[in-house]
């Protein structure tokens, strides 16, 4: 049986393996596929001229990408909350696992090196391997060759399941390259609208599954990598982790359904919605993250002596959770110094100690926390 979408091939061991047609499909624009676009792609553009207002915007873009490593994360079954990773950065001892808090840590430094390497090398394969090496190095599924596509057949399905009875069965290794090379050539493609091109990609991508582990991470991860490659943002401030998490049914079948049937029109509404909902998420928490900064900077205005205290705010904004220790290495500042200033924040509310110890103290700003933590959007019924 074939799929509009490509090939489902049996192979000499006897199983199914399906290879997708190169991109781009025919796409047939339906009002109701016009204005989902149309409404992503006003919302992106809000986004994008919010990030350009706003006076500090490198300051929050820490938290978004740790937010995005979290629920990407999630979603391969890594437990660790937002919290415990801004936590664990600032020095604080947390319960979670090293090995749960190391798998989130690799996806944001997979991502910080990949906005930095776009200055050098466009989205490809190179890329694409070099990502895949920071992502899988040092965590489970270390062995599956980190920064090497598969040189044997993967496929999907619940554990312990075979081959015959997977869910799906990517292309088989001999094929990889041909595919890999298509869709690299398509990633070039500047012929439709950068949305619908970063929806095309994500599903082809994932249809390809070109590592033994990791490709789920990779692929989310190109997404917000293409949107600031297209300069669609001035900064990564959209990621669809946490609209994928909150709708996951929703994102396998969509996928499912091109390789079966072709649909490309629900995965690609279901796509731009998502982009339009993070779009709206990322807005509001951006907006009243600052506004709660600028807030806490007013409270300090008149003090002639909260200079430090000021800095300190500074970085609350790309961590909420801050230790004496740590502020006095950023800052290059006394430590008793910081201690002062540290007291200034406690009297004004913005910060409060969170561990109760009386060495190694951890300072929060909860409010700020809870801006960056709160529940993520969910879909309401009978939305797709």
């Amino acid at each position: 049986m074939n799929s509009p979408a490509g090939r489902w091939v049996r192979t000499l061991e006897g199983y199914r393996a399906f290879h997708p047609n190169p991109l781009p499909p025919p796409i047939e624009w339906t009002p109701t596929l016009a204005v989902a676009l149309a409404d992503a792609s006003n919302l992106v553009g809000k986004l994008a001229g919010e990030g350009r207002r706003l006076p500090n915007p490198h300051i929050l873009i820490r938290p978004f990408v740790r937010r995005e490593a979290v629920f990407s994360s999630r979603i391969e079954g890594t437990q660790s909350t937002l919290g415990e990773l801004l936590a664990s950065e600032a020095g604080a001892a947390v319960e979670r696992s090293p090995e749960d808090l190391r798998e989130v840590g690799n996806y944001v430094v997979a991502l910080e090196y990949g906005i930095k390497r776009l200055k050098t090398l466009p989205l490809s394969l190179r890329l694409v391997r070099e990502l895949h090496r920071k992502l899988m190095t040092g965590v489970r599924g270390h062995d599956a060759t980190p920064g090497e596509f598969r040189r044997t057949q993967n496929w999907i399905g619940p554990p312990g399941v075979t081959l015959a009875q997977a869910t799906y069965v990517p292309p088989p290794p001999d094929s990889l390259l041909d595919h890999l090379s298509a869709w690299e050539k398509f990633l070039h493609d500047r012929m439709l609208p950068p949305l619908v091109h970063a929806a095309l990609a994500h599903y082809q991508f994932e249809a390809i599954h070109p590592f033994l582990d990791g490709n789920g991470r990779v692929g989310r991860l190109l997404i917000t990598l293409e949107l600031c490659e297209r300069q669609v943002l001035p900064a990564p401030f959209l990621y669809l982790s946490a609209f994928f998490d909150a709708t996951r049914a929703d994102y396998y079948s969509g996928l499912r359904g091109i390789s079966e049937n072709g649909d490309w029109s629900r995965w690609l509404q279901y796509f731009l919605n998502g982009v339009a909902r993070q779009a709206e998420d990322a807005l509001s928490r951006a907006e009243r993250a600052h506004k709660l900064l600028a807030s806490w900077r007013q409270k300090l205005a008149g003090d002639a002596h909260a200079k430090v205290a000021l800095q300190i705010i500074d970085l609350l904004g790309a961590n909420p959770f801050i230790t004496p220790r740590g502020a006095q290495k950023r800052l290059g500042i006394a430590y008793n110094t910081i201690m002062r200033a540290i007291g200034q924040l406690e009297k004004q509310g913005i910060i409060k100690e969170v561990t109760g110890a009386r060495r190694a103290r951890v300072y929060c700003a909860t409010k700020l926390l809870q801006i960056f933590e709160e529940a993520a959007w969910t879909k309401p019924a009978n939305q797709f």
